[in-house]
């Protein structure tokens, strides 16, 4: 074990480590079946990494093979289309979208890759969790758990015959 600044060793081996465990988002979601479509009203809230608030207007077809969905965001005026998630590894995914904003008059694509063990390099675990409250209702609840391993360090030496 490596000393503190000051000199002194660590007390216990939970003094080594720091798990902090948070909620980051809650989702209460309103889906319709029409018309071989999906409806969808998705109130979203975020805790991590800024408090904020969308809602969103969701479009999917009901097809198994579906390999697109349409959002519109009226708060921020943004209309996309998106891809179905493309897994590329077991824990890493691809999805690409285009996309116009009506507030900047601007039109975009963008891609966004997404894995459940981290990133913006930090260590940290990324799990979400979904309760159906009624038919045509859901809440689902996002969590993280950002972590700080120790650092273990050792010698080793060869002793020559």
């Amino acid at each position: 074990m490596e000393t503190s600044p000051a000199g002194e060793e660590p007390t216990s081996w939970d003094d080594l480590y720091s798990i902090n465990l948070m909620p980051s988002e809650l989702f209460l979601k309103f889906r319709k079946e029409i018309q071989g479509l999906r409806v969808g009203v998705n109130l979203e809230f975020y805790n991590a990494p800024r408090n904020d608030f969308q809602t969103k207007l969701v479009f999917k077809p009901l097809s198994p093979d579906r390999r697109w969905k349409f959002v519109y965001e009226p708060i921020h005026q943004d209309v996309r289309i998106l891809s179905k998630k493309i897994p590329v590894t077991k824990f890493l995914n691809l999805q690409v979208g285009v996309g116009h904003n009506f507030q900047l008059n601007a039109i975009g694509w963008k891609w966004k890759l997404t894995t459940c063990l981290g990133g913006d390099g930090v260590s940290r675990i990324r799990n979400k969790t979904t309760l159906g409250l009624c038919p045509g209702v859901d809440f689902r609840f996002g969590w993280r758990a950002d972590y700080i391993l120790p650092e273990i360090t050792g010698y080793s030496y060869l002793i020559a015959a």
